[in-house]
């Protein structure tokens, strides 16, 4: 969807979509970079609540099917593996999330220099909202689409799109 010009002529903010590299540089990111893996855990207990190793195709959007006690956390631990072949001067991940196609929140997360030919963990904690402000798994289940730019400094290097179930 990208930028989109509203009744008054001025530029809003589309819904989620799927970007691949527009140049050499970013196409050399992508062809260099792997996610190997990613977990979501209880922030506070540590517990495992899901983990994925099927991150071979970036630009294709994909269902990801998550437990629904995780919307009952009051912070969730996002880990991740990737390699990268290319050195990386600032990897940064830029993320929006979508309820119906209204865009909910933004998050930004910096993890900085990467070694080319390394493989590297990463891990961000994400505060829940308070309760009395949480949607039910019901509500939720299907309706959400999460966009995840990544970045090296200001190159887009593309944007992949999840869609997320809360299975009971």
């Amino acid at each position: 969807m990208g930028e989109v010009v509203d009744e008054f002529g001025n530029m809003q903010m589309g819904g989620p979509e799927i970007v691949a590299p527009v140049d050499d540089r970013a196409q050399a990111i992508l062809d260099g970079f792997r996610i190997d893996w990613m977990n979501m855990s209880d922030a506070d207990t540590g517990e495992v609540l899901w983990e994925d190793t099927n991150w071979d195709d970036l630009l294709t959007e994909r269902d990801i099917h998550i437990p629904a006690s995780i919307l009952r956390c009051r912070g969730v631990s996002r880990e991740f593996q990737f390699s990268s072949r290319e050195q990386l001067d600032g990897l940064r991940l830029e993320q929006r999330i979508f309820l119906r196609g209204n865009l909910m929140e933004e998050w930004y997360f910096h993890f900085g220099f990467v070694i080319p030919n390394s493989t590297n963990t990463w891990q961000q904690t994400i505060e829940a909202a308070e309760e009395s402000k949480m949607l039910p798994a019901a509500a939720l289940d299907g309706n959400v689409l999460i966009e995840t730019a990544f970045f090296d400094d200001d190159i887009l290097v593309c944007k992949m799109v999840l869609r997320v179930f809360y299975d009971a």
